[in-house]
């Protein structure tokens, strides 16, 4: 995940998305850089359109959260803590989205 978010990092800035910048991210980062994984991000990206794949993904509709007669009885510490857990899940999905993107 880390590497697409480098990717998404050099894009952003208008940078070039080649191997050596995603391994100084990386690094800068402090992880250590995997040549295969960045070998394999750049080569899935080369065929992808950055900024129509963003647009998509910024697109899809997020659920709204309801709440049920059940729900609603209970107390609003236990309702906040629910609907937080909804929505960290619904970015998770679409997060999951943008990766199936770039492969």
């Amino acid at each position: 995940m880390e590497y697409i978010y480098a990717a998404l990092i050099l894009h952003r800035l208008g940078k070039e998305i080649n191997e050596e910048n995603v391994a100084k991210i990386i690094s800068a980062a402090g992880a250590e850089p995997n040549q295969a994984k960045i070998k394999a991000l750049i080569a899935a990206l080369s065929e992808v359109n950055i900024d129509d794949a963003l647009k998509s993904v910024s697109s899809i509709p997020v659920a709204s959260v309801t709440t049920s007669p059940t729900t609603q009885a209970q107390p609003t510490e236990e309702k906040k803590e629910k609907e937080e857990e909804k929505k960290e899940a619904a970015q998770e999905e679409a997060v999951e989205g943008l990766a199936a993107l770039f492969g």
